[in-house]
């Protein structure tokens, strides 16, 4: 079905206009079609459909408490419904591949790997996976290999979490929490997190095993939680030119040198500052330091921090909303969608700026979802 969204105001080329919004065989067109249904877009914002570079909320559908497990088919059927509700229309999934068993294991990828494709085929949303492996998890590294090859992998993010990890394991609360994702006992735990450190020296080779085979798929890379500029240097030396979650404010500057896209969490930008005590991505985000905000552990918080963004009073809504929308898209390389123009996916949330909240969302020109009391918009 082809649509024509009237009367609401429109982003469009970086500006907020009155205006109508065509989409025509599941693009935005420069005029709608004869039998085009119409919306009602009164007295609401429209706007390109948010891009999530990185989210792994999916993991509380997987694994809603520590030891419990769902299908994988429902836990993404599930997500897929939140995810379009949130205006999302582009996810990439944080799926974490790591040398821990249970929730992040190699078990766990493949399993995930299996069901995505029929997940996909449901889901308004293009579901897509951003595969964050853990540096020294050498037993899975043919797994992640394959991925790449066969087009299961759409993102490659290098994680190095083990020594952190290692630290924690001498606080009995801290062990707990990780054993019980992890579906095994304290002890057993430990024994195997010092196991996998003990391969440190194995990591340069693999990394650059991983990276060639991402450059050679022409798959987008990132690095995360960079800590020094060494490190960043590191990675951009392999041909990781995405920046995410730096830990340094003269690391963020460093990419953005470079011409780098710079991702922090949207929750970060909702709770005024980091959970773990990092820098606060808004200020960041102001003087051009972060580019891309991404859902993190929470899909809401996207939208949410377009408009708390706004509410500072530095960005207007079409810069705010780049930050969600079209620099993640750029990031990734996805020139299709991000915007509302001509010839892009018709990908677009309807938001009541009241609340903020999505009013209706449609996905490669479809409606895809509706907020409650809204049909009276809808016309044939």
């Amino acid at each position: 079905m082809n649509w024509v969204l009237n009367g609401g105001t429109v982003l469009r080329d970086g500006a907020m206009d009155a205006d109508a919004l065509a989409l025509v065989d599941g693009v935005v067109a420069e005029t709608a079609s004869a039998d085009a249904a119409r919306f009602d877009a009164s007295g609401l914002l429209v706007l390109p459909g948010l891009v999530d570079i990185h989210g792994d909320a999916h993991e509380r559908q997987l694994q809603p408490r520590p030891g419990v497990d769902l299908p994988v088919g429902l836990a993404l059927r599930d997500s897929a419904a939140q995810l379009i509700a949130c205006g999302i229309t582009t996810a990439y999934l944080g799926v974490t591949l790591s040398w821990e068993p249970g929730l992040r294991s190699l078990a766990g990828w493949r399993a995930l790997k299996a069901a995505l494709p029929a997940a996909r085929a449901q889901a308004a949303t293009d579901l897509r996976v951003h595969l964050r492996f853990e540096a020294d998890n050498f037993d899975a590294l043919d797994d992640a290999l394959a991925g790449i090859a066969d087009g299961s992998v759409h993102l490659l993010g290098f994680n190095d979490h083990t020594m952190a990890i290692v630290k924690k394991l001498g606080d009995p609360v801290q062990t707990a929490k990780y054993a019980g994702r992890a579906g095994v006992a304290a002890g057993d735990y430990r024994a195997l997190a010092e196991a996998v450190a003990g391969r440190r020296d194995e990591i340069p080779v693999a990394r650059r095993r991983l990276a060639d085979a991402a450059q050679a798929a022409g798959i987008p890379m990132l690095s995360h939680d960079d800590a020094t500029l060494e490190d960043r240097a590191l990675y951009r030396g392999i041909g990781a030119r995405i920046c995410e979650f730096p830990m340094a404010e003269a690391v963020a500057a460093d990419a953005r040198v470079a011409g780098e896209h710079v991702v922090m969490g949207a929750p970060n930008v909702v709770r005024g500052g980091s959970h773990l005590g990092w820098a606060s991505a808004a200020p960041l985000a102001e003087r051009g330091l972060v580019t891309v905000l991404a859902s993190d552990y929470v899909w809401p918080a996207m939208l949410e921090a377009a408009f708390a963004m706004v509410k500072r009073g530095v960005l207007d809504l079409p810069r705010a909303w780049a930050l969600v929308s079209a620099n993640p898209a750029a990031a990734c390389g996805l020139a299709d969608r991000g915007r509302l123009a001509a010839g892009l996916r018709g990908d677009v949330v309807v938001v009541d700026p009241d609340q903020p909240a999505p009013v209706a969302v449609f996905a490669a020109g479809r409606l895809a979802w509706i907020a409650p009391g809204a049909a009276a918009r809808l016309a044939g």
